[in-house]
C-alpha cells in the first residue's frame, strides 16, 4: 500500500510494470515484449567473438570464457548459457587465485576473514568476482571487454577497477588481458588467475601428450594449502619439461619456474591426436595450477586438463608468496592466451 509502482501508458489498470533499471536490463537481453515466456540465463548475457578459424563466447556473470573453437572443433570445457561453470571451468580468478586457507589472513597488521566458499576444504577459494555481473565497456567483431567495480566487504576492505578484455585474431587465437587499478584509498592486496580447462580429444586425457615450462612443483595437502617449499621436478612424475602422454598421472598441483620466451612468454602444450592447444603465461604469471580432474563428476574426469595461470601461488593471502599490492591508484595488467592447430 502507498507504493508508487510505474505503469506503462498502454497498459491496463492494475498492470504493474517493472522499474525502469529493469526495463533496461530486460531491453539489453531481448527481453522486454516477452518477460512473461523469456528469462535471463543463468550466465547473462552472451558475447560472441570470432576471427580467422576461431570462435569465442564471454559471459556477463564473471566475464567467463564459456566457450572457445578452432576451425568447429572445442578447444575449451564449455557449457550452456543457462547452467553454471561446471567445475570454474573458464572463470576468471580474482582478486586471488586458488585458494586461502580458512578464509584468514593477515595484511598492513590487520586480520581479515573471507567466507568460506569452498566448504568442503574449509578455504576462501578463486575470489569475489566470477559470480559478479560484468558490464561490457567495448565490443566489435573479434574482441569484448567487460568491466567491474569490486567494492569493500568485511573480508576485503579495498576498492578495485577490473577489467578483462578477450580478443582473437587469425594468426595467434586468443588473447585475454586483465587489468585491475587500486580505486581506493589503501593499499590492496591482490592476486589475478583464469581456469580453462583445454580439451583436444573426446576421450580420456591419459593418451594426451603434455609438455610444461615448469622447473619447480609446490606440493599441498588434502585441503589443497601448500605442504612445503617448492621442489625440483627432476625425477619426478611431475616433470613435463619434454611432451609425455600424461598416462595415470594425477595432477592438482601448482607448478612454478617457469621458462618463458624472447617475449617473456611461457608456454604449455596439451596435444590429442586431431589438435594441439597451447596455453601462454605472459609477465608476472609465474605459475600455473594443473588439475586432471581426478576428483569431479564422472562427465569430467579425466576427460580435460586445466591449465590456470595465476599471479601467485596457493594461499599467497597468508603467505605473501608472489602477492601484489596496489598502493592507491595503482594498476597492473596481466596477458596470457589459447593457440590451437592441427596436430
Amino acid at each position: 500500500a502507498g507504493l508508487n509502482v510505474p505503469r506503462s501508458p498502454s497498459s491496463p489498470a492494475g498492470v504493474l510494470q517493472p522499474p525502469p533499471a529493469l526495463q533496461a536490463r530486460a531491453v539489453a537481453c531481448g527481453t522486454m515484449d516477452t518477460m512473461a515466456e523469456r528469462s535471463v540465463p543463468l550466465t547473462g548475457s552472451q558475447h560472441e567473438i570470432a576471427a580467422g578459424d576461431y570462435r569465442a563466447t564471454v559471459t556477463e556473470l564473471g566475464a567467463g570464457l564459456r566457450s572457445l573453437s578452432y576451425r568447429g572443433q572445442d578447444v575449451i570445457v564449455g557449457y550452456d548459457a543457462d547452467a553454471l561453470p561446471p567445475a570454474g571451468a573458464g572463470q576468471l580468478l580474482a582478486p586471488w587465485p586458488n585458494r586461502v586457507d580458512r578464509g584468514r589472513y593477515t595484511f598492513g597488521a590487520e586480520q581479515f576473514q573471507l567466507d568460506i566458499t569452498e566448504p568442503s576444504a574449509g578455504n576462501a577459494i578463486h575470489g569475489l568476482t566470477r559470480w559478479t555481473g560484468w558490464q561490457v565497456t567495448a565490443v566489435a567483431a573479434d574482441i569484448v571487454e567487460l568491466g567491474l567495480l569490486l567494492l569493500a566487504r568485511p573480508g576485503y576492505p579495498f576498492c578495485l577497477e577490473l577489467t578483462a578484455a578477450y580478443r582473437l585474431t587469425a594468426e595467434a587465437g586468443l588473447q585475454v588481458t586483465v587489468t585491475a587499478r587500486n580505486v581506493g584509498s589503501r593499499t590492496a592486496p591482490y592476486g589475478t588467475g583464469s581456469h580453462p580447462y583445454l580439451r583436444v580429444s573426446s576421450g580420456p586425457i591419459d593418451d594426451c601428450e603434455l609438455q610444461l615450462p615448469a622447473s619447480q612443483w609446490l606440493p599441498a595437502d588434502e585441503r589443497g594449502i601448500p605442504a612445503g617449499p617448492p621442489r625440483d621436478v627432476t625425477g619426478t612424475t611431475y616433470d613435463f619439461r619434454t611432451r609425455r602422454a600424461i598416462g595415470a598421472t594425477s595432477l592438482d598441483h601448482a607448478f612454478t619456474d617457469l621458462a618463458a620466451d624472447r617475449a617473456d612468454r611461457a608456454w604449455a602444450r596439451l596435444t590429442g591426436p586431431d589438435v594441439e592447444v597451447a596455453i601462454w603465461a605472459g609477465a608476472g604469471y609465474r605459475w600455473l595450477q594443473v588439475f586432471t580432474g581426478d576428483a569431479l563428476s564422472p562427465e569430467m574426469r579425466r576427460r580435460a586438463l586445466a591449465i590456470e595461470p595465476m599471479t601467485c601461488p596457493p594461499n599467497a593471502f597468508v603467505t605473501g608468496v608472489d602477492l601484489m599490492t596496489l598502493a592507491p591508484g595503482q594498476a597492473e595488467s596481466h596477458q596470457w592466451g589459447l593457440q590451437a592447430t592441427r596436430s
